[in-house]
C-alpha cells in the first residue's frame, strides 16, 4: 500500500519529485535504510492524504525535499542505526551478566554462611568430651581409679586367691559335730565371739544332745547355761523354739534347704548359709559384721543391707567359691583387718586394697595388732581341725580356764 502511494505522489509532483521517488525506490532495493525511511514517512503520507489538495501538494513537496535529504544522508544514516543496534544489544548482554553476577555473589556468600556450621560441629565435640569424665567420676565413687566391672571381678578374685594362701586352713570357727549343734551354735554367736560360744556349748550339748531334749528343756536352766553369751533370755527362747520346730515340722532333723531353714525361730539367711555350707556342703555366703566391713573397704560393693551385699559379692565369684570365700574374708577381718585399727603394715593384700593407710602402716607396729595364731595366740575353737593345728594354730582354752 505504501509503495503504490509513493508512486502516485511521484507522478503528481514535479520532475524533481518523480526523480526523488525513483531514487527512493532504488535506495529501498539496495539498502535496508530506505525501508526504515519509508516506514517513517508512511505516517506523514497518511496525514497528508487526509488534507485538501493544496495541502497535499505542499506536503508532497516537503516530503520530496525530505526524501532528497534522506537519500543524500542514506549512507550516514545507516551508520547510526548500526551503532544503535549494538547499543540496544549491549544492555541486553549486560543484563544477563549482571544477573549472573548476582548469583555469583550469593554463591560466594554461601560459603560464608556455611562457615559457622563447621565451627558449631567443632564446639559440640568439645562439650561432649568435657562431659565424658562425668561417667568415670561416678565409678570412682564406687570403684577405685575408675575401675571397670571386669577389673573389679579380677581384683576381687585375686584377693580371694591371696587370702587362700594366707589361710589355707580357714574353717568355721564354731565347734560342732552335727547340723543340729551347728545351727544352735550359730544362733548363739549373735552379738558375741565364736570363742565365747565354743566355751559355752559343751555344757549345753552335754545336757541337751538332741532337738527333742532341748525342746522339752526348762527355760530357766537353759538361760543359766547361756548367760556368758549375752542376751541369754532371747537366745534361750530361740534355741528352744527352733528345737520344737525341728521336732514338729521336720521329724527332729535339720532341713537342708534355705527355704526351710529361714522358717526356724532365730534363723536368718546368714545362719542358714553357715549351716548349708559347712554341714551340707552347699555353697553360701555368710555376711557377718567382718564380711560387711571388709567388702566395703575393698570396694566390692557400697551396699549396707546384708541381703544386697550377699547378692553383689556373689555376682563377683562362681558359686562354688562362696563358702570358702566367706571363711577367708572373716578370718582376715578377725586377725588383720580389724574394725578400729587395721594392721595395714602387716596385710598380705595391701597392694590390692583401696583402703590401705586407714590403719597402722609401719610394719613393726602393725605386727603388734595381729590376733590369734598370727600373733602366736590361741584360736577360737576348742577342737579345731588337724590342718589348723598342723599350720601352727592353737586350740582355745575351755570356759573358766586362766
Amino acid at each position: 500500500m505504501s509503495a503504490e502511494r509513493d508512486s502516485a505522489v511521484g507522478e503528481q509532483g514535479s520532475d524533481g519529485g518523480s526523480r526523488t521517488a525513483g531514487a527512493a525506490r532504488t535506495a529501498a532495493a539496495g539498502a535496508g535504510a530506505s525501508a526504515s525511511a519509508a516506514k517513517k514517512a508512511a505516517p506523514s503520507k497518511k496525514a497528508a492524504a487526509r488534507k485538501p489538495a493544496a495541502a497535499k501538494k505542499a506536503a508532497a513537496r516537503k516530503s520530496a525535499a525530505a526524501k532528497k535529504a534522506a537519500a543524500e544522508k542514506t549512507p550516514g544514516a545507516t551508520k547510526p542505526a548500526a551503532k544503535k543496534a549494538p547499543a540496544k544489544k549491549t544492555p541486553a548482554k549486560k543484563t544477563p551478566s549482571a544477573k549472573k553476577a548476582a548469583p555469583a555473589k550469593k554463591a560466594s556468600s554461601a560459603p560464608l554462611r556455611k562457615a559457622p556450621a563447621p565451627r558449631k560441629q567443632v564446639v559440640a565435640p568439645k562439650k561432649a568430651t568435657a562431659s565424658v569424665p562425668a561417667a568415670p567420676a561416678k565409678t570412682v565413687a564406687a570403684h577405685p581409679q575408675g575401675e571397670s566391672r571386669t577389673a573389679l571381678v579380677r581384683r576381687a578374685r585375686r584377693i580371694n586367691r591371696e587370702l587362700a594362701e594366707v589361710y589355707p586352713y580357714a574353717h568355721p570357727e564354731l565347734d560342732f559335730e552335727n547340723p543340729f549343734q551347728l545351727v544352735v551354735a550359730t544362733v548363739l554367736s549373735a552379738q558375741t565371739t565364736d570363742l565365747r560360744v565354743n566355751q559355752t556349748t559343751p555344757a549345753l550339748f552335754a545336757k541337751y544332745p538332741t532337738p527333742e531334749d532341748l525342746a522339752a528343756a526348762n527355760p530357766e536352766e537353759v538361760e543359766e547355761i547361756l548367760r556368758p553369751t549375752g542376751f541369754f533370755r532371747a537366745k534361750t527362747k530361740s534355741v528352744i523354739g527352733l528345737s520344737k520346730a525341728l521336732v514338729e515340722q521336720f521329724g527332729g532333723e535339720v532341713p537342708g534347704r534355705l527355704e526351710d531353714l529361714v522358717k526356724l525361730p532365730g534363723v536368718g539367711r546368714k545362719t542358714a548359709f553357715v549351716v548349708l555350707g559347712n554341714a551340707f556342703g552347699r555353697p553360701g555366703i555368710t555376711v557377718d559384721t567382718h564380711f560387711q566391713r571388709l567388702v566395703r573397704r575393698w570396694k566390692w560393693t557400697d551396699e549396707t543391707d546384708p541381703d544386697k551385699i550377699e547378692a553383689a559379692v556373689g555376682a563377683l565369684f562362681p558359686k562354688s567359691d562362696w563358702t570358702d570365700l566367706s571363711h577367708h574374708v572373716i578370718w582376715h577381718g578377725r586377725r588383720i583387718c580389724h574394725a578400729r585399727k587395721p594392721a595395714c603394715g602387716a596385710c598380705p593384700i595391701a597392694p590390692l586394697c583401696p583402703a590401705y593407710g586407714e590403719g597402722e602402716t609401719d610394719p613393726e607396729k602393725a605386727k603388734k595388732l595381729l590376733k590369734y595364731e598370727k600373733a602366736g595366740q590361741p584360736g577360737q575353737r576348742l577342737r579345731p581341725p588337724q590342718a589348723y593345728l598342723d599350720a601352727g594354730g592353737r586350740a582355745a582354752p575351755p570356759l573358766g580356764a586362766g
